[in-house]
């Protein structure tokens, strides 16, 4: 008997061994359809850094990865990987027929080209470049809402710089917050994550895009197996809306919202354990006007049941410029409300991509500038005045996004006013400038560099 199960165990190792190596060549396969559309990013910045106590601007570098997802040459990567970068370079591999014919075991480098930025979102960390290149090879956005704990996945990009890597892992999580009712959620990974990987795709075992690696959870800067991605149903709305009008449309009604806890639902006497409170209604906003207070229950949201805060954000996020029904509870009262969803400002850090480098230094600030323009206007909140200078990176106690009207009672009409108005200043002198910082006026001492 015993002769007989060691008979069987050896006729069935070949089977075993044909089906690993079956298995194997399948992830070979996947590894080379997707590294032709997976590219390295090199973006080169003009910014402040930090230099024996004082703030300099000097030339940076950094690079990432990115994933090639139409064609003609559009890229999705990370808002941080490009970050203020006034040039960014892309590592696009070589054809699919070139990288055959090579017999060595290092393949061509590829070529370095410059890209277009269409435009970055930094709330979900996404940017869009373009190439002026033809008929690359791409990969397609996957269902992330079809992604299960425990799938295989995999993560591919050019860690440390080491271009044309791939790890593989399982889904550790489907959707992790980082914080507490946060919109943002993310795919947890345990696929090896590091510096440099941060833009290249997540892709299921079809080679579909199911996430944009973007960040790790680690004591020590190096992969501790909790990396996190973009799920792919986020990272492809952006893409488009980008893609479409050069920013993402954010909706916004006036609210802050929260979920319910069994201690909120018990402290307040609510009549449900669960689901969405509303803690805070803006006055003068399209909340208070359509008839929402502070407690009310968020129930449902155009028919849709609310679970839980993010769920109801997500939903006002996407509904920019309609009206939209919500039922909610009152006590023992339900009541229906319609509300104007209005479109969300834009984030004031893209006025940080609208400055080229030197020419918009002003070295005894330590801050870069640009005039208040028409191209900066719309990012900012309605203005009291319509010229100052508007400030895109500096240290503290300057904020990107703040205008500047005056130095020292000297009025400040644009870039080189405010230059200008400091030349004649020394180091450790004190400005006072005029700043206009989120719609209210304030008198700011500015130490001279």
């Amino acid at each position: 008997m015993r002769s007989f199960l060691i008979a069987v165990a050896f006729c069935t190792l070949p089977l075993q061994a044909q089906s690993l190596r079956g298995f194997s060549k399948l992830f070979q396969e996947l590894a080379e359809r997707v590294d032709t559309a997976v590219v390295q990013i090199v973006a080169s910045a003009y910014g402040p850094t930090e230099q024996d106590g004082a703030v300099a601007f000097k030339t940076q570098r950094a690079s990432g990865s990115g994933v090639v997802v139409d064609a003609n040459g559009y890229i999705v990567t990370n808002a941080h990987v490009i970050g203020v970068a006034r040039r960014v370079q892309v590592l696009v591999p070589e054809a699919v027929e070139v990288r055959a014919r090579a017999r060595s075991a290092i393949k061509p480098a590829g070529k370095l080209v410059t890209a277009d930025v269409i435009g970055l979102d930094r709330e979900t960390d996404i940017a869009v470049l373009k190439v002026e290149q033809k008929g690359l090879p791409f990969l397609a956005f996957g269902d992330s809402d079809e992604v299960a704990q425990g799938q295989l996945v995999f993560a591919f990009g050019s860690p440390f710089g080491l271009e044309n890597s791939v790890s593989m892992g399982v889904v550790s999580s489907v959707a992790r917050q980082v914080r507490p009712d946060d919109p943002m959620i993310y795919i947890q990974t345990d696929a090896a994550i590091n510096p440099g990987n941060s833009g290249g795709p997540l892709v299921d075992s079809e080679g579909s895009i199911v996430g944009i690696n973007t960040f790790i959870l680690s004591r020590s800067g190096a992969n501790a197996g909790v990396g996190f991605a973009v799920p792919s149903s986020i990272a492809r709305n952006v893409y488009q809306q980008i893609v479409q009008h050069g920013a993402v449309r954010r909706g916004q009604i006036g609210v802050v919202a929260q979920t319910i806890t069994p201690q909120i639902a018990k402290a307040l006497e609510l009549g449900q354990s669960w689901g969405v409170i509303l803690s805070d209604v803006s006055p003068r906003s399209a909340a208070e006007a359509g008839g929402l207070r502070v407690k009310d229950v968020v129930l449902e949201f155009n028919g849709k049941v609310m679970e839980n805060a993010r769920q109801l954000g997500v939903n006002i996020y996407q509904t920019a410029g309609q009206t939209v029904t919500l039922k909610v509870l009152r006590g023992s009262e339900t009541l229906e409300k319609r509300v104007a969803v209005l479109e969300r400002p834009q984030d004031p850090d893209r006025i940080v991509s609208l400055a080229s480098g030197r020419d918009n230094h002003v070295p005894k600030l330590g801050a870069m500038a640009i005039d208040l323009d028409v191209r900066v206007a719309p990012l900012l909140p309605p203005l009291r005045r319509l010229n100052g200078a508007v400030i895109a990176a500096a240290a503290q106690p300057l904020l990107t996004g703040d205008v500047v009207y005056e130095i020292n009672n000297k009025p400040v009409q644009g870039l080189k006013d405010l230059n200008d108005a400091v030349a004649g200043m020394s180091h450790g002198d004190v400005a006072v400038a005029l700043i206009e910082r989120g719609g209210q006026l304030q008198f700011l001492e500015i130490e001279i560099e």
